[in-house]
């Protein structure tokens, strides 16, 4: 039992000094004070928590960093939404703007139309085209309740749009003078001049009408107005249809082939005016005129 003792005294004993010696050698640190009279532990101990400290530090402040900024980010990106819908509806708000300025337009002109036409004149919307005869037909939203006929001119502020070939109840089909079907008596006038009698014709292009049998002998010229001549029995005298832009020149026995291109805009019509029109019987016509040269006799 002794000599156990003894050894496990000799087994602890290098450990009881190492102990002992730091010990001795905290008690020695914590007793030492610097040249600013600071005990050296105590700096020692500062040390090394600004040690640790540094890199633990740093590493917080770039994770607040980069918090900070991806909520900054977010913030930015929830505004930037917002200021493009606000933006969004602005130009809405101006379009809608621009089109009732640009209908208000059109209502007016067409106002003033039907202020200064002797026949009466029903306003009808276009409210439907065939999108594969584009610049063929088109439906209106007038009807035979709104006194509306089959072959009534419909014209807008610019001029003869074309006739009405179908009536509904409510709604009626107009046939575009651009129609390859399509037919009109036609008068050119050139600077209030007498001008010749010819038939515009549509040829199926959005721009453009064939103007046939004038005589070749007739000087035509570009920029020539061609005005309904009221001798087709479906227009009026007197209704602008378009102006001359290219001729193919006749001569005494061959007659010109003119272009003419339609003053009404017929790729956008929203609104037209149906003319209430009806011409003169042309038989009761003849028939008073037979009965008054019978009664001369």
């Amino acid at each position: 039992m002794v000599e156990r003792s003894q050894k496990e005294i000799w087994r602890i004993s290098p450990w009881l000094a190492i102990s002992l010696l730091i010990a001795n050698f905290i008690l020695m640190a914590w007793d030492a004070r610097t040249e600013s009279n600071q005990r050296i532990l105590r700096v020692w101990i500062q040390s090394f928590a600004s040690f640790v400290q540094s890199p633990v530090a740093f590493i917080v402040t770039r994770v607040n960093d980069y918090v900070d900024s991806y909520l900054r980010l977010r913030s930015a990106a929830s505004e930037n939404e917002l200021l493009k819908q606000r933006l969004h509806e602005l130009e809405m708000r101006l379009q809608e703007n621009e089109l009732l300025v640009s209908e208000n337009e059109r209502l007016k002109k067409l106002l003033e139309l039907k202020e200064g036409r002797k026949y009466q004149i029903r306003m009808a919307n276009v409210i439907a085209r065939d999108p594969l005869k584009w610049f063929g037909t088109l439906i209106i939203d007038r009807g035979s309740s709104d006194g509306v006929k089959v072959n009534m001119p419909v014209i807008t502020s610019g001029g003869v749009v074309g006739r009405v070939t179908t009536v509904t109840l409510l709604t009626s089909q107009v046939m575009l003078l651009t129609d390859e079907k399509s037919g009109a008596g036609a008068l050119i006038v050139e600077l209030g001049k007498t001008g010749a009698l010819g038939v515009i014709k549509g040829t199926g292009k959005r721009d453009l009408l064939e103007m046939r049998y004038v005589s070749g002998s007739v000087e035509v010229n570009i920029g020539d107005s061609v005005y309904t001549s009221g001798q087709d029995g479906i227009y009026p005298h007197g209704l602008k249809i378009g102006e001359v832009v290219d001729i193919v020149k006749g001569s005494t026995t061959t007659p010109h082939l003119i272009f003419v291109k339609p003053t009404a805009d017929l790729s956008s019509i929203k609104e037209v005016a149906v003319l209430l029109y009806e011409p003169p019987k042309l038989d009761e016509e003849i028939l008073q005129g037979a009965e008054g040269k019978g009664g001369r006799k």
